[in-house]
């Protein structure tokens, strides 16, 4: 199952060679034991080092214990709320494995957010680690009206049920259930422009497709490779990085549960000493900000491949972890619908700033507002072709039909192409921010802004930092009686961070006396972008 031609058109799952009947479990776990790779290393966490046969005996644990002592059915959602532990990857491909859907979720967001989605989805059952079970549990259980039961990696209280304790009593052989590689696999939930998050449906087959074209068709990743990503498993870029990716060919990856802060990133890569290296552009602006007190450098000396993507990499920063660190970062872009990356450079040919050339066996196109096709070095709306894609956002029939045309799915970014087909980053189709990789609506900051006592409008924009990063910049009216003042501007921080998830909070707060609107009171965010440009200089 490779693909052994360079194409410049999309490539199905059939012509990939997956069959009609495909379990991707059975092809990520299984399969490696069967080539004779059991006894090598899977996963490194830590002191913890899990071989392949290990991994296919905790997942067929893990997916019987799911099946014959929770109940779980075929297509029955199953939520991940898991930090990035072995469990995950046992949780993960034991649903599938009977059949069942998993959800990787988020693990920055806040219980509001967690009910919606266990709501939207119905999911039946739970698998948390236990650091985040508070957040289940500052719901109030009547709220939940589908979910049963709630697992916990770790300790776990009374109304709970133990994952440990539950697969020590499971068999560690299940056979695969006889799905095709067009039912529904995984879930992965993808922000949407006002707040509401939307299920991107992922079949069986769509990793395959990630992992033939870019993994192994751009990235070369073979069984001697070693991935650590800073990207979570629950992005669907972390997804590809720390699991699939090596799995596809028997790699190691390297799981770290922690905050990703640059002392514990550097700390990782100089104890595992990985070879492709995952991160986003704000994750390399802090690595690049931190220096060692006394002594060398950090040692990366390990690493063949860096990797970018979540939000376009400046070129500086490209050029300056290059000259510090002697590692090229390949920058791409990926979407939660389409799985992972499907534009990207390629090693040897980076182009610093733009985001490379179309992955073989994807399809790109940019197009006006009338969908024409733009001349070469106009900017256009960009639509890509691949068998990846999604098959639709649950319970968002409206929504699929406007953003997936047919083979076709609008990205929502602007794009223009260059003469040797590099593709250059211009924006977003709406107003949408990417903040540190991940996606962030303006108008949930603005709604939490306005519940403050002191905030009668609000209008969020994104404004570059200093290593050229986007990050949210908010303009306050206040309501008669209260006066801006530094003070208050930290408080509305604060006020942010504890209501949604800490990356939202506007990194900048600038009072205003009125917002720029339209005839019919609509902001123009424009006017705001404007002005965030005029604060920035």
């Amino acid at each position: 199952m490779t693909l052994d031609v360079v194409t410049n058109r999309a490539i199905s799952a059939a012509e990939l060679g997956i069959p009609e009947q495909f379990n991707a479990a059975s092809y990520y776990v299984d399969r490696n034991v069967q080539e004779g790779r059991g006894g090598k290393v899977a996963i490194e966490a830590g002191d913890e080092r899990i071989t392949y046969q290990q991994v296919l005996e905790r997942v067929n644990q893990t997916g019987s214990l799911l099946r014959d002592a929770l109940g779980v059915r075929r297509e029955e959602r199953v939520l991940l709320l898991l930090l990035d532990t072995p469990e995950f990857a046992y949780s993960f491909f034991g649903a599938m494995k009977i059949g069942a859907v998993p959800i990787p979720t988020n693990t920055l967001l806040k219980p509001a957010d967690y009910q919606y989605i266990l709501n939207d989805s119905r999911a039946g059952v739970a698998i948390v680690s236990e650091a985040l079970l508070p957040q289940l549990q500052a719901i109030p259980r009547e709220q939940l009206r589908f979910l049963r039961e709630v697992v916990v990696v770790g300790n776990a209280p009374a109304g709970t049920r133990s994952l440990s304790e539950l697969m020590q009593v499971q068999p560690t052989t299940l056979e695969a259930a006889e799905t095709s590689r067009d039912d529904a696999a995984f879930w992965l939930y993808s922000s949407g422009s006002t707040g509401f998050p939307k299920g991107c449906v992922h079949l069986h087959h769509d990793m395959v497709i990630c992992s033939e074209l870019y993994a192994k068709g751009i990235l070369r990743i073979s069984a001697q490779d070693r991935t650590f990503s800073v990207a979570k498993l629950f992005f669907a870029y972390g997804l590809g990085n720390g699991l699939y990716f090596p799995f596809a060919v028997g790699a190691t990856t390297i799981l770290w549960a922690g905050p990703p802060t640059p002392p514990n990133i550097y700390a990782v890569v100089e104890r595992h000493r990985p070879t492709l290296f995952f991160s986003v552009p704000t994750s390399y602006a802090m690595l690049l900000a931190h220096q060692r007190e006394g002594g060398p450098d950090f040692d990366l000396s390990s690493v063949r491949q860096g990797v970018s993507a979540g939000e376009a990499l400046p070129a500086a920063l490209f050029q300056r972890f290059k000259e510090r660190f002697g590692v090229e970062i390949l920058d791409g872009i990926g979407s939660t619908e389409i799985l992972h990356i499907f534009i990207s450079n390629r090693a040897g040919a980076v182009r610093p700033g733009s985001s490379g050339q179309i992955v073989p066996g994807y399809e790109a196109k940019l197009v006006d507002e009338e969908n024409r096709p733009v001349p070469q070095g106009e900017i256009g709306n960009l639509l890509i072709k691949g068998d990846s894609t999604c098959a639709y956002y649950w319970n968002k029939h409206e929504k699929t039909k406007d953003t997936i045309e047919g083979h076709w799915i609008r990205t929502g970014d602007k794009y223009y192409q260059d003469a040797d087909g590099y593709f250059w980053y211009a924006g977003r189709s709406d107003d949408m921010l990417k903040v540190g990789g991940i996606w962030v609506s303006p108008v949930e900051i603005e709604n939490t802004l306005i519940e403050h006592p002191a905030v009668q409008e609000a209008g969020v924009v994104g404004r570059a930092d200093q290593d050229g990063l986007i990050k949210p910049m908010a303009f306050v009216v206040l309501r008669p009686g209260h006066q801006g003042s530094p003070e208050l501007a930290r408080e509305l921080q604060k006020f942010v961070r504890g209501r949604i998830a800490e990356y939202k909070r506007p990194r900048w707060v600038e009072f205003v006396a009125e917002l720029p609107k339209t005839a019919t009171g609509k902001t123009q965010r424009f006017k705001l972008r404007e002005l965030a440009t005029l604060e920035t200089r």
